[in-house]
């Protein structure tokens, strides 16, 4: 039997305030975006954990695991199973700190940088499956609105 969790948005009977509550509206739209990206990065063999630390090496340079943690928003304490995941196909390498023997530096690869790059073509696919009914424009809207309210949202929270 499907539960009416199953179905489809628009097959719903859904009560008209329930329909008009935003938080509701991007709760739903987040499980939905999950739900693409997570497949859709399966099917390669891969995570949005793999990605957010290949994007971050990228972009920041090499970098411990705390670092690495506060760039993306993997917690510390699950940051060495993802390390060890891209350690495992050498797409990272750890080395000793030389400042601290204590922590290591992360660094991404050749074979990593390849990757994130087949990584971004492939969330660019997942991303106009997800936005298919959105115009370029208003993709571009709905990106700039979505990070003004996380920007907000950070700078009220107390750990920030």
């Amino acid at each position: 039997m499907t539960s009416k969790a199953d179905m489809p948005f628009g097959e719903m009977k859904t009560p008209e305030r329930l329909r008009r509550r935003a938080g509701r509206l991007l709760s739903l739209t987040a499980m939905q975006s999950d739900r693409v990206t997570n497949e859709g990065l399966g099917r390669v063999d891969a995570r949005k954990w793999h990605y957010a630390v290949l994007a971050s090496l990228q972009e920041y340079g090499p970098g411990s695991q705390a670092t690495l943690s506060r760039h993306t928003g993997i917690y510390r304490s699950d940051m060495v199973a993802v390390l060890n995941e891209l350690a495992d196909r050498d797409l990272v390498e750890r080395a000793p700190d030389l400042d601290d023997r204590r922590r290591n530096v992360i660094t991404i690869t050749a074979q990593g940088r390849r990757q994130l790059r087949r990584l971004d073509k492939v969330l660019d696919d997942l991303d106009d499956e997800l936005l298919a009914p959105l115009t370029a424009a208003e993709r571009d809207q709905l990106v700039q609105l979505l990070t003004r309210l996380l920007e907000y949202h950070a700078a009220q929270s107390p750990s920030s």
